[in-house]
């Protein structure tokens, strides 16, 4: 029973006098959550302009406020937010504290609000008051429910223990009943709306019946409290006083009826949730154990975690694919330019999906599974994205899991439950967020997986990527078969060398070449050039770049397979005219129209520009093309004949041992040809051969130089310069045969960036050209040839004749 306030067994002077004279006009209290009744005293906390100012009022005059309850939260009520009828108090004692004052006020009287004026300041709230009378009549019953009440305050201080004894003798000693129901009021833990109820009473009976009912809520209180104390501390021992607070949590659910109220929650949630016979009996299985420990127990929090991690796996649920091919299509091509075998490739699963689905209608058992493809493609050419788009185009949802850099098995197949911070692998984790059991899955850098001595997470990789067995994946930490074969899996590389031989048997391989410059400049209007326009704050109209200055950007300031770059140089211009459009007065009104001679304004001098005329301009340099993962390139081979040598040979360039024997195959084959290739056979007598790659810091290797570095030598024997518009590629062999090479998609791009016109390739590789684009056939002219023999009428024109 709370002692919210205080009253003294001593009457006032004011009150041995009779009650003072009250004026007809008084400043007004309002107060929030409280009632203060006559002939008690109440300690307020007075912070609120409206109350501060009905305080400094009071003092300044007869010391008497009006105390009205507030209706509502109100910072500054006004009189229609206050109750009308209150007590009329006297200010006793004022004191300043931090947050504002600190009151002791004595409760006079009743009274009634007959007209509330707010000031116009909003500072203060005036009354008129008409005092109400009390009902001082001595009865019976008012007898008995005095008796009554004095017994109820008998047992509520038997239960207490923690009430002061003095209020016993308090209220045995207070003749007056009216005061004894004002005094257990304010003591008691009422509802300010009951307090007011008890203030605007006027039979006393029935504030009396009042009073009792809450003393007697109050005793119910304490004897349950005792009982939940008493049944808590039977089950204690001394090894458990730390869990005193649980037992006596437990005891509240008990009398509540909600015993086990987590256990059953589980319960109903496994009931709901329709999940698989194998998945349902493990839960419920689990929920037993769940139920039978104690909640202080470690294992108790582990079991209800993989119990969440079960019932948010969407075993069963599926989202409804879009099985229209020809949508899919237009979905497709609407967020992708060029690329069409990848979306061949998509509409070709759905026309599968949607013939199946036909089937499965009329009661035939098929089997759905989804495909596993492996897009391989340098950086930026929208590897990626492509996979949110197909997502999007299948009305399916989309999950990046990024592989890049993960060396340990766990990081896929979870970890087992026995460890602390177990927890599920990428691929239960992934099903969880997707909400589905036939979302895409991104498997993003594939190539880029490492082996680390917690295992080969790509061997991990084996069983989710196998159509055969992915339907019953067991993850480490879930132990039930998860069901992956609804699941397209979409693989991403920049190369398949690094990628376990066993792992690229089971994907289906799709190449994204690198894009040509027409390609670039459609994707640029299209997608990237409105993309930087809308980041950087400008509206379509201000920002206009013609044909002429988007090919320079990409020639100049670019040379790269895909577009990243490009669209980093396009962000640059953006920003600039953003910082323009800034400055000036109107900046939506600012419009920017950049043309070629202009670029360089935006983006500084260009850091690439045509050298191959300059590099092959001296003999012994001939033109060569690579494949890297980052797309196709230019490559230079310089040879040159030192004179007071020993025939010794000379490579340098970081070049890699299947370069190097490259080299010394080329030369072996040039020695053995010398009378047929219009050379001095002893070219090598008192001569050594020097052959450099230039960009010395970088690692090369590979056969597909072999051409490139025959030609070199064979110039520098002959003193002849390269054809400046030629380059080739392919490899050698001893008895001087051309043999087939790859990337030639990637190679021949590279090569028309660089100026090339005539492209010499092996004959084997003249296939692979007809997948090029249109522009490219047409500017280029491809030459297949099968022999040195057939290269260097090429690439050495006017051969000198012989000896």
């Amino acid at each position: 029973m709370p002692d919210n306030s205080r009253s003294t067994d001593q009457s006032s002077p004011d009150q041995q006098n009779g009650a003072p004279q009250l004026p007809s006009e008084l400043p007004v209290l309002p107060l929030r959550r409280s009632v203060v009744f006559p002939m008690t005293v109440a300690p307020l906390a007075v912070s609120r302009p409206v109350s501060v100012e009905a305080v400094n009022r009071a003092l300044a005059g007869d010391r008497m406020v009006l105390l009205l309850l507030q209706e509502g939260e109100e910072e500054e009520p006004g009189p229609d937010d206050l109750k009308r009828t209150g007590t009329v108090g006297i200010v006793r004692q004022m004191a300043k504290g931090t947050n504002g004052l600190r009151v002791l006020v004595e409760g006079v009287s009743r009274a009634s609000a007959e007209f509330l004026n707010s000031a116009a300041d909003g500072t203060g709230i005036t009354a008129l008051i008409r005092p109400l009378p009390e009902q001082a009549t001595r009865s019976l019953e008012v007898d008995a429910h005095v008796r009554r009440i004095q017994e109820l305050v008998e047992r509520a201080l038997s239960l207490a223990t923690g009430l002061s004894p003095d209020l016993r003798a308090l209220v045995t000693t207070i003749d007056d009943p009216l005061r004894i129901a004002y005094l257990l009021a304010s003591m008691l833990d009422m509802k300010p709306e009951d307090k007011q109820r008890l203030l605007e009473e006027n039979d006393l009976s029935v504030k009396l019946t009042a009073v009792a009912g809450a003393l007697s809520r109050e005793i119910d209180i304490l004897e349950l409290k005792g009982r939940i104390e008493s049944k808590a501390e039977k089950e204690i021992s001394e090894s458990q006083r730390q869990y005193v607070l649980r037992q006596q949590l437990k005891a509240i659910q008990q009398e509540l009826g909600e015993t086990d109220s987590e256990v059953q929650e589980v319960r109903d949630t496994i009931a709901k949730a329709g999940l698989p016979e194998q998945v349902a009996a493990v839960a419920t299985r689990e929920a037993d154990r769940l139920e039978r420990m104690t909640p202080a127990s470690p294992e108790y929090q582990m079991i209800r975690t993989y119990l969440d991690w079960v019932l948010e796996i969407p075993w069963a649920k599926t989202t409804e694919d879009r099985l229209d091919p020809i949508e899919a299509r237009r979905v497709l091509d609407e967020d992708h330019y060029d690329l069409d075998k990848v979306k061949e490739r998509i509409v070709e699963y759905l026309a599968v999906q949607k013939l199946k689905s036909a089937q499965a209608a009329e009661g035939q058992a098929v089997t759905i599974k989804g495909p596993i493809l492996c897009f391989v493609g340098p950086p930026g050419v929208g590897k990626t994205s492509l996979g949110q788009s197909i997502a999007r185009a299948m009305n399916r949802t989309f999950v990046r899991i990024s592989l890049g850099g993960v060396r340990d098995e766990a990081e896929i197949r979870g970890h087992r439950r026995t460890y602390i911070g177990a927890m599920p692998g990428r691929l239960a984790q992934a099903m969880k967020q997707a909400g589905a059991s036939n979302p895409v899955f991104m498997l993003d850098e594939i190539d880029k997986i490492s082996v680390g001595i917690q295992g080969d997470p790509a061997a991990a990789l084996l069983e989710v990527l196998d159509p055969a067995q992915n339907h019953a994946f067991r993850d480490h930490y879930l132990e039930i078969p998860l069901d992956l074969s609804r699941v397209l899996f979409i693989a991403t590389a920049n190369q398949l060398g690094t990628v376990h031989p066993a792992l690229l048997d089971r994907m289906e391989m799709i190449s994204l070449s690198g894009y040509s410059e027409e390609e670039k400049r459609h994707i640029a209007r299209r997608y990237l050039l409105p993309r930087q326009i809308a980041e950087n704050g400008l509206k379509p109209h201000q920002l206009e770049i013609d044909d002429a200055a988007l090919t320079r950007v990409i020639t100049e300031w670019t040379r790269e397979a895909g577009v990243r770059t490009l669209e980093r140089q396009l962000g640059t211009i953006a920003r600039k005219v953003a910082a323009r459009a800034a400055g000036a007065a109107n900046p939506l009104e600012t419009v920017e129209n950049v043309e070629a001679e202009e670029v360089a304004k935006f983006l500084g001098p260009p850091p690439f520009r045509p050298d191959v005329a300059f590099r092959t301009s001296r003999p012994g340099v001939a033109t060569g093309v690579a494949w890297t993962e980052s797309g196709g390139d230019v490559l230079f081979i310089e040879a040159v004949l030192l004179p007071g040598g020993h025939g010794n040979v000379t490579l340098t360039g970081q070049l890699g041992n299947v370069m190097q024997e490259s080299a010394r195959a080329a030369l072996s084959h040039i020695r053995e040809q010398a009378d047929k290739l219009a050379i001095d056979a002893k070219f090598l007598d008192g001569h050594d051969l020097h052959v450099h790659v230039p960009a010395g810091a970088i690692p090369k290797d590979g056969p597909s130089a072999g051409v490139t570095m025959a030609t070199a030598m064979v110039s520098a024997i002959r003193k002849e310069p390269v054809r400046e518009d030629v380059a080739m590629t392919g490899e050698i062999t001893l008895s001087g045969l051309v043999l087939p090479v790859g990337g030639i998609r990637e190679k021949a791009l590279a090569a028309r960036r660089h100026g090339i016109k005539i492209f010499v390739l092996p004959q084997q590789n003249l296939q692979d050209t007809e997948e090029l684009p249109g522009e490219v056939k047409k500017e280029m002219r491809f030459v297949p040839v099968s022999t040195l023999d057939e290269v260097l009428p090429i690439a050495l024109p006017a051969p000198a004749p012989a000896p």
